[in-house]
């Protein structure tokens, strides 16, 4: 920041804000941002908030909610941006605050209506914010949702040089009836397992840390990981988005309820996700060798000397999403989630218990 000269007015570029280069943004992210809208979004780009009609009148595209139940949530990237921030690979970090988002939205049974961001900058570079916000943008569209809006804030007295924060909101909407409950588990369900891309979002101040102290390079590629890709490249790999899949497996079942629970696995992994789905009187028994363990989760666990128990309940280790499932219809909800383009497999199953999730 160049200090003003003796006489001069001082401007609020001069304190750290450039407006100009505010409005230039905008202009750069206006065609990401329509990319996503469809016919339930209206309103001019730069208005003050986004809008977004729920229900139609037209008959072509009439949704008839009979009784929508609105579903909110709202979560950031972590410090996995600090990764990104040292790679300078900005249009992934994107893909993982609206993951991060509606994975947990669809857990719930709901179908993603729109998205907002929030940036936080220590000053505006219009070209590195709109990468990230063609992420955000990619993000959406891979979820089938809409980027209505968002705020970028340029506040040099909060974030340091080169620091930024990317946080995500999204809304959807289910009818009451198909919400997802958990307390429509029953004992001999059938719990089915999607792989993950990699570590996700969840877990990277021990990544960090574990690259600190193992003195890793970023920029190297490991023999017993991608040989394509350097290290960092393998850790930035996006979250994966599973809200159009779930959305559509669930809408093949308009009478029948047969999934009983669902669970994004985030922080806190398997043990501590999957719980969540259950209710106190039954636990999930997971077999550990239902599923591969992508490499990176070896890598990071054998460098950093953690225990296979701290790896389970700080990372995913290559489970993603989780379906609990009416025996009778797990074959075909994996074939079903097989054809949508995912990786599932059946990975154990609902006992009694105490609400606890038993890998063996």
């Amino acid at each position: 920041m160049t200090p003003p000269s003796p006489g001069k007015p001082l401007t609020y570029a001069d304190a750290g804000v450039d407006i100009d280069a505010g409005d230039r943004l905008v202009e750069m992210i206006g065609p990401m941002l329509r990319r996503t809208h469809g016919p339930r979004v209206f309103g001019e780009h730069g208005a003050f908030a986004g809008m977004f009609r729920l229900d139609y009148n037209e008959n072509l595209f009439r949704r008839n909610y009979r009784d929508p139940v609105l579903v909110a949530c709202t979560d950031g990237v972590g410090t996995k941006l600090k990764l990104a921030i040292e790679m300078e690979i900005y249009d992934t970090v994107g893909i993982d605050c609206v993951a991060m988002n509606v994975n947990d939205l669809v857990v719930q049974g709901a179908e993603p209506l729109f998205f907002l961001d929030y940036l936080g900058l220590h000053r505006q570079d219009p070209e590195t914010t709109a990468q990230i916000v063609k992420g955000i943008a990619r993000g959406c569209e891979i979820a089938g949702c809409a980027l209505i809006g968002g705020e970028c804030a340029e506040m040099p007295d909060i974030y340091a040089a080169g620091d930024f924060d990317v946080v995500g909101f999204s809304l959807g909407v289910v009818e009451l009836k198909r919400a997802i409950d958990p307390t429509r588990v029953e004992a001999g369900d059938v719990v089915i397992g999607i792989t993950s891309d990699g570590v996700h979002s969840n877990g990277f101040t021990l990544v960090r840390r574990i690259i600190e102290q193992a003195g890793l390079d970023l920029n190297r590629r490991y023999d017993d990981l991608d040989g394509d890709r350097s290290l960092g490249e393998v850790l930035l790999t996006p979250t994966r988005i599973y809200a159009r899949p779930i959305v559509k497996l669930l809408s093949n079942y308009k009478v029948k309820r047969i999934v009983s629970g669902m669970a994004h696995i985030t922080g806190g992994g398997l043990p501590g996700n999957v719980n969540r789905a259950l209710p106190d009187t039954l636990d999930a028994k997971l077999r550990r060798d239902a599923w591969e363990v992508p490499p990176i989760f070896d890598f990071l666990r054998r460098h950093g000397d953690v225990t296979a128990d701290e790896m389970d309940r700080v990372f995913n280790m290559g489970v993603g999403y989780v379906l609990i499932v009416r025996p009778a219809f797990a074959n075909s909800i994996v074939h079903q989630l097989e054809r949508l383009g995912e990786t599932a497999f059946t990975m154990g199953e609902v006992v009694p218990g105490a609400g606890n999730v038993v890998i063996e």
